[in-house]
């Protein structure tokens, strides 16, 4: 069953709000910037994660220096599964973030 545009902009303001919270919560100097939706993150070092809604196609994407990626919301797994490796965001991110950051950062509930 398909995510309602309700539903879909709930689930991913939860999960910038939760992001926002654990790079707070870290001692990881970073900029955080939310504006229509978008959620950025620049690092120190000029690199930046960048975490966009794409409300037609009910997929929050991801762009990292690695390379971009597109998740679906899987409710059986409540969380969000990589659409082109089936790797959950909660997995993914803490390595992207020490890729590009250098640091740990917790985002255990995500």
């Amino acid at each position: 069953m398909s995510l309602t545009e309700a539903r879909f902009h709930t689930l991913v303001d939860a999960l910038q709000a939760a992001v926002e919270d654990a790079f707070d919560a870290s001692d990881l100097d970073v900029d955080l910037e939310s504006s229509g939706g978008v959620l950025t993150v620049r690092f120190d070092n000029g690199s930046q994660l960048i975490f966009s809604r794409q409300e037609p196609l009910r997929q929050l994407w991801l762009a990292a220096r690695s390379g971009g990626f597109h998740f679906d919301y899987d409710e059986a797994a409540a969380g969000w599964i990589c659409d082109s490796n089936a790797e959950p965001l909660m997995s993914m991110l803490p390595r992207l973030v020490r890729e590009q950051g250098g640091a740990e950062v917790c985002f255990d509930g995500l």
